[in-house]
């Protein structure tokens, strides 16, 4: 769906004739029960969406699941699956399907339905056990990475909600869903997505097999405050991208260059396996070894949220890989203009980042990105 369409339907979903131009503060009120969603919950009352993101902020809490790797995410998963009625069971719990594990997307749950359970019918209690999960596969205390770049694009989504983009946004409408039944010997997967936001965790034989595609995107791309915490949460990467491209010296730089424009990702949602057969821009083998790290380092922030067990196998074939791994971008090196581009191609890692205008906020730009494998995308199923 082109921007243009997207935003109309946007306009008649929201019943509005006009978005907001510009925003003088990212504040986001906690307390503020605007854009709640409901659902079933069992022994408690919903959690609207500020509410959420406060109560997924906290600690995690102590768990009889003491065994490690694979097995303690089995485990976590089924200790979350305790918490929900036998109604909220059967919609988390789902058959393991390609169809169902590419039902994810970039716009809102409101504008492209999700499979499983959103975040704004659980209780406290419920969230705290998805809590324990999401803290168990992705990484923690780096601020705006891993399990708090997460929360930090759910604050953004808060933000959104609150200046005008209605109930279709905000935490709440953020879904979990477990295609296949946990196992630590079978197929299986945790499927995490919503507007700007998607992260599958593929297992089989009590491995991981997969964890892209992993969709990523921040509106706005500045700083949101919600309690006592800012967050930026996918500004690191615009920078990394930045410190690359302009890092390449000017003949680098004309190699890298692709001859066209793109406003938006070429493999995002819904595009699936649509590689393109000839890898295009810099060969990241002909750089010198500090321009190298630099990609590494781009290629870092995005495997990096995982936890350490889940990235560490990763990260090795992607460095193996960094020799024959391709740059190119289209716009300016500053990655700070709408237009702006660049992707990583490699024998197997994929990633694109696009800036490009703003749907709620206009005339700002703000992130789109996504991080596949050629190989390994959703499990290599």
């Amino acid at each position: 769906m082109n921007k243009n369409n997207r935003t109309a339907i946007l306009l008649l979903l929201l019943g509005v004739g006009s978005f907001f131009t510009s925003c003088k503060s990212t504040d986001v009120d906690t307390s503020s029960s605007t854009g709640s969603t409901t659902g079933s919950t069992t022994g408690s009352t919903t959690n609207n969406s500020s509410s959420i993101t406060t109560t997924l902020s906290a600690t995690a809490t102590t768990t009889s699941c003491a065994s490690t790797g694979v097995a303690q995410i089995v485990c976590l998963a089924e200790a979350f699956k305790s918490t929900l009625s036998s109604t909220q069971q059967s919609t988390l719990q789902l058959t393991y399907s390609k169809a169902n594990a590419q039902k994810w997307s970039n716009l809102p749950a409101g504008m492209s339905a999700r499979n499983g359970i959103n975040l704004g019918s659980l209780s406290d209690a419920q969230l705290a056990a998805f809590r324990n999960l999401m803290v168990a596969v992705l990484a923690l205390n780096t601020t705006n990475e891993g399990y708090d770049e997460m929360i930090g694009n759910l604050v953004a989504d808060d933000y959104l909600n609150t200046i005008g983009g209605g109930s279709t946004y905000g935490a709440g409408n953020y879904y979990i869903s477990f295609l296949g039944t946990p196992s630590a010997s079978s197929l299986w997967a945790i499927l995490f997505t919503g507007h700007h936001y998607t992260q599958p965790f593929t297992f089989n034989g009590g491995v991981s097999t997969g964890v892209t595609p992993s969709f990523r995107g921040t509106e706005p791309q500045a700083a949101v405050t919600a309690g006592n915490r800012t967050y930026a949460a996918f500004e690191q990467e615009r920078v990394a991208f930045a410190n690359l491209l302009t890092g390449l010296s000017t003949t680098e730089q004309a190699t890298a260059k692709l001859s066209g424009t793109y406003n938006d990702l070429v493999l995002g949602p819904g595009q699936d396996g649509k590689f393109p057969a000839t890898k295009s821009g810099l060969q990241v083998g002909s750089l010198s070894s500090d321009k190298q790290a630099l990609v590494l380092n781009a290629i870092k922030l995005y495997v990096n949220d995982l936890d350490a067990s889940l990235a560490a196998a990763v990260l090795t074939k992607y460095t193996t890989e960094l020799a024959n791994t391709y740059v190119a971008f289209s716009g300016t090196t500053a990655m700070s203009s709408q237009g702006d581009y660049v992707r990583i191609d490699g024998p197997s890692i994929w990633i694109e980042f696009s800036y490009q205008g703003g749907i709620i906020i206009r005339n700002t730009p703000h992130s789109h990105s996504v991080w596949r494998d050629h190989t390994a995308d959703y499990g290599g199923n």
